[in-house]
C-alpha cells in the first residue's frame, strides 16, 4: 500500500484519471469552507475549460458553485455533484491519509464524491474528439453545501437544470454497483425551547425549564413520526441536543436538530405541519420548529424507468448489466426527481464507507463508468 499525507508529492502520472482524483481529493473541503470552495472551483474550472465547457462560477454565502455547459446536440444532459465533504481541514494528515492499494483508493472525499466528478470530466474528456452531431450537449452543475442539505444551492436548482432533457447525480451507487431511482425525501429541523430562568433551589417555581420542556415535546416527535395514520414510514434521528448552562439554575434555552427521512411528499406534508403546530406543555414556555434544509421525497416515475432503461441499454455492448432502485438516503437529485426531470443517481463509482474512515473507491469500476457515461452522452451514427 502507497499512502501520502497532504503535504508530500505522490508519482500516480502512470494514471492520470487516479492522479486527478487525487488532486481533488488534497483540496480539503468542508461544507462552508468558501476559501476551500474557491481553491477546488479553480482547479475544476480550469479542467472543465479543457474539455470544451463554458464555466460559469457562482459565488454564495456557502461557498462557490459552479454551472458548466459543454456544446453538443439536442437539450442537454445535466450531471450534478458537489465539492463539499464531511471531513475537517486535516483530515488528509490524520485519520484518512490518501492511499492505493490495488484496486482500492482511499482519502476523504474521494468516494463521496470527487471521483464522481472525475466521471464526468474524462468522460467528457473523451468526446471531444467527436463532432458536434455525434455527443450531447451537457450542462454540469457543481455546488458547495450539498452535504448540509443544500440551504444555499437547493432554491436555485432548479431554476439552473432549466431546458434540460434530463439529470444523472453522481453520489455513490448502492453497494452492488445499481443506481439509485427514487430516494426518500429529507428536512432538517431545529425544534426551539425558549424557558425562564430561575435559581433552581431558592425560587424554581419561577423559572421554567426548557430543557424539561424540550424532553417531553421530543417524546411527542416520536409520537407523531410514529402515528399508525400516517401514509408512509418515517426515519426520525435527533442528532443534536442543547440547552442549560449551570446546574443551580434552571435552563431557559433549549434545542434540538433532528433528522427526518420521508418515503412519499405527503407523509413529509403531514409530519412537518404536525411540528409546526406544537405546543408547550408548560405555562410560560414558546416553542419553535425551523426547516433548516428540506429535500422533497422523490418516487421513481415512468420517465426515471425509461432514463434508466436507456443508460442500460448503452452499458450492453461494453459488458455492463446496469439495474436500478430506490434510495434511502436523499441528496440533489431529489429536487429534479420531484420536479418531473427523468432523474437517475448513484452514477459514481462503486466503493464504501461514505462519510466513514474506511471511505474508499474502486478504481475499476472508476473506469466502467467513465466509459459507461461516455456511451449514454454519444449519438450513433446514421
Amino acid at each position: 500500500m502507497t499512502t501520502f499525507p497532504a503535504d508530500r508529492e505522490a508519482d500516480d502520472s502512470s494514471d492520470d484519471i487516479i492522479a486527478l482524483v487525487r488532486e481533488l481529493v488534497l483540496v480539503e473541503t468542508p461544507s462552508r469552507d468558501t476559501v476551500a470552495s474557491a481553491r477546488i472551483a479553480d482547479i475544476l474550472s480550469r479542467r472543465f475549460a479543457e474539455v470544451g465547457g463554458a464555466v460559469q462560477r457562482v459565488d454564495t454565502a456557502a461557498g462557490t458553485d459552479l454551472v458548466i455547459d459543454v456544446p453538443g446536440s439536442g437539450d442537454p444532459i445535466l450531471l450534478i455533484g458537489h465539492t463539499d465533504t464531511v471531513w475537517p481541514v486535516g483530515t488528509l494528515d490524520g485519520d484518512v491519509p490518501w492511499s492505493t492499494e490495488g484496486d482500492v483508493v482511499r482519502g476523504p472525499g474521494a468516494y463521496d464524491m470527487k471521483a464522481g466528478i472525475v466521471v464526468m470530466l474524462e468522460a467528457l474528456r473523451s468526446l471531444q474528439p467527436l463532432p458536434l452531431p455525434r455527443r450531447r450537449a451537457v450542462r454540469v452543475i457543481l455546488v458547495s453545501d450539498e452535504e448540509v442539505g443544500s440551504p444555499v444551492s437547493g432554491p436555485l436548482l432548479a431554476e439552473r437544470a432549466q431546458g434540460v432533457a434530463a439529470a444523472i447525480g453522481f453520489e455513490s451507487p448502492h453497494p452492488d454497483g445499481a443506481l439509485k431511482v427514487g430516494r426518500r425525501g429529507s428536512a432538517r429541523v431545529r425544534l426551539g425551547v425558549t424557558g425562564r430562568a430561575a435559581h433552581a433551589a431558592l425560587d424554581p417555581e419561577r423559572g421554567v425549564s426548557a430543557v424539561d420542556e424540550l424532553v417531553d415535546q421530543l417524546v411527542r416527535v416520536r409520537e407523531i413520526v410514529s402515528a399508525p395514520d400516517l401514509p408512509g414510514p418515517v426515519l426520525c434521528n435527533v442528532g443534536i441536543i442543547t440547552g442549560g448552562a449551570r446546574t443551580n439554575v434552571v435552563p431557559a434555552q433549549a434545542q434540538a436538530e433532528i433528522g427526518l427521512r420521508f418515503a412519499d411528499p405527503v407523509t413529509e406534508e403531514t409530519v412537518l405541519r404536525a411540528l409546526h403546530a406544537l405546543t408547550p406543555h408548560r405555562d410560560g414556555a414558546v416553542v419553535s420548529a425551523e426547516v433548516l434544509s428540506a429535500r422533497p421525497a422523490w418516487q421513481a416515475s415512468a420517465q426515471d424507468d425509461a432514463l434508466l432503461e436507456g443508460i442500460a441499454a448503452a452499458g450492453h455492448p461494453l459488458g455492463q448489466s446496469i439495474s436500478g432502485r430506490p434510495a434511502a438516503g436523499a441528496g440533489d437529485t431529489n429536487l429534479l426527481g420531484a420536479l418531473g426531470v427523468p432523474t437517475v443517481d448513484g452514477f459514481g463509482p462503486r466503493g464504501g464507507g461514505a462519510h466513514a474512515v474506511d471511505e474508499h473507491f474502486l478504481r475499476s469500476s472508476l473506469r466502467e463508468r467513465v466509459a459507461l457515461l461516455r456511451a449514454v452522452l454519444t449519438i450513433p451514427a446514421g
